[in-house]
Order: C-alpha cells, then structure tokens, then sequence
C-alpha cells in the first residue's frame, strides 16, 4: 500500500495496469517475436530506442 501522493510504480506494475487498460478499450498489445526482435537487434523485453534517443 502507497502513502498519498504521487508516486512512480515498478516497471512490472506499471505494464500489467497499462495493459489492463488498452484490454478495456479493446486494443490487443503484441510483442515481438524472437525471429524479430533477431532481425531488428533488439532484446524483446526492451528497451526499444538507443540510449542517446531516449528522453
């Protein structure tokens, strides 16, 4: 349980609230595949932008 105010949730929390979020308006959230995330060179948990891109 939080105190009031406002407060930045743990990664993990933060996506299954997102999730269950985008599930109520009917939005199915994919993730890439090993093949993709292969192709593309990326590590499927993210993150997806270069460290010099992110802000």
């Amino acid at each position: 349980s939080y105190p009031l105010g406002v407060h930045m949730l743990p990664k993990a929390l933060d996506e299954e609230v997102a999730a269950s979020h985008l599930q109520k308006i009917g939005v199915k959230l994919t993730t890439l595949t090993p093949v993709q995330a292969e192709y593309l060179g990326l590590n499927p948990a993210g993150p997806y932008k270069p460290e010099h891109y992110r802000y």
